[in-house]
């Protein structure tokens, strides 16, 4: 078999990294800039629910759109509408209305991305394709928060306000040399999204009429739950996801609260955890076929009962290799059972719906779960149990679907005709 990737396919990496790259930035940028115009502390958690939010409320109608144009154009297009964000930023506008506009743009760039993936990889190199953009993404995240803590320091600022001009004559904000860094990234991941060549699937004509659209998105996600490999799959990355967006504000809290680490400290700790999910991601990448999926599911048990173990450590070192284990775990069993979700929604709905579909279950668990968190929290429940319960009821979840897909494994074979030895 060719492992080479399709032409177009680290392209497409590489426009997304730049893309997302930006995107964390800009969330440590607005949280400076909420700061800055003296906004309550509790609007910065509200930036991300913002944001969040279009991926949930949009799902029916992203679909369709990522299916009606070549991807790698829609996501040029949106890329703009991210700008079009930062611009809104610029020139003052609220910061949780100009982040949701950015939002918007992210929430329809997503299936465009993966579907596009799914598109011109084929099914025996998915597995391998979501490794490298599991990596990408993580990376992203890594990178720009770096890089959003750079753009708000104070000595870079100055810097950067005596090479692009003087103070005031390029926005309101002290602030705005970063946003102009920030355009200019989103920038370059357009002009690297229009470089990507096009797939050539097509797809049939759909009605533009929003009731339909929903009925049409409501049946998709019917379809997808109810199928055997997909509801598995699906499942399993809508735990995956509202937990990893819920550990981020964990671990600070953890880090605070049990090792008594300062805030930017605390980020070290989320930083052993992307590194784990990095490397986990890879190794899933290069060893997990996608009809080996399946067989990851304990991972996921694994990974609920470790909660409970990192809660109890008291000492640094021991906290960083246990978080990196932890990211490694979660890499490990996201990407094959991501990677069958899209080949099962490929195969059933399309490449754009199936990414829709995917995305509406996964951000609104991440809004629910984060939700639980934020009501524990301010029920003023100590971290160490919170996280004991927290680990524990996932490793149930992971338990049940784990032991469900094995009974439909049986199930299946039982019911295969007998061949003769």
């Amino acid at each position: 078999m060719n492992g080479r990737m399709p032409p177009g396919f680290y392209l497409i990496v590489t426009a997304q990294f730049a893309s997302a790259l930006a995107d964390n930035a800009l969330l440590i940028v607005t949280i400076a800039l909420l700061a800055e115009q003296g906004l309550p502390v509790w609007w910065a958690p509200l930036l991300k629910f913002v944001f969040t939010v279009s991926y949930v409320v949009l799902a029916p109608f992203v679909g369709p759109l990522a299916d009606a144009f070549p991807k790698a154009r829609l996501m040029a297009w949106m890329n703009g509408v991210k700008m079009l964000g930062v611009v809104a930023l610029l020139i003052g506008v609220n910061p949780l209305l100009a982040f949701a506009i950015a939002g918007l743009g992210a929430a329809a760039y997503a299936p465009a991305k993966y579907g596009l993936i799914t598109e011109i990889v084929g099914p025996h190199r998915l597995v391998r394709a979501n490794g490298w953009l599991e990596v990408s993404v993580v990376c992203a995240a890594l990178l720009g928060a770096v890089l959003g803590g750079v753009l708000v320091n104070v000595g870079v600022l100055d810097k950067l306000h005596a090479l692009l001009g003087a103070e005031g004559l390029i926005g309101p904000s002290r602030l705005a040399p970063s946003l102009l860094m920030l355009l200019l990234v989103y920038t370059v991941a357009g002009l690297l999204n229009i470089g990507i060549p096009h797939s050539g699937a097509r797809y049939p004509a759909t009605s533009l009429d929003p009731l339909v659209l929903i009925h049409d998105f409501v049946r998709a996600n019917r379809t997808l739950w109810r199928d055997r490999e997909g509801g598995l799959s699906l499942a399993v990355t809508t735990i995956f996801w509202g937990l990893g967006a819920t550990l981020q504000f964990v671990v600070l809290k953890w880090a605070g609260d049990v090792l008594h680490l300062p805030l930017d400290q605390s980020a070290y700790l989320q930083a052993a955890v992307a590194v784990g999910v990095v490397v986990g991601a890879a190794a899933a990448g290069r060893w997990v076929a996608l009809d080996q999926a399946r067989r990851i599911l304990p991972a996921g048990v694994l990974l609920g009962l470790m909660m409970p173990v990192v809660a109890q450590v008291s000492v640094l070192w021991v906290a960083i290799a246990l978080l990196a284990f932890v990211g490694m775990v979660g890499g490990l069993l996201v990407v094959p059972l991501n990677a069958l979700l899209q080949h099962r929604g490929f195969t059933l709905l399309s490449a754009g719906r199936s990414v829709a579909v995917q995305g509406f279950n996964e951000n609104l668990s991440v809004l629910c779960m984060l939700g639980l968190y934020a009501a524990l929290v301010a029920a003023e429940v100590p971290i160490v149990p919170l996280m004991t319960l927290f680990g524990g009821c996932i490793a149930v979840a992971m338990a049940v679907l784990t032991r469900a897909a094995l009974r439909s494994a049986n199930a299946v074979s039982q019911n295969l005709p007998h061949q003769s030895r």
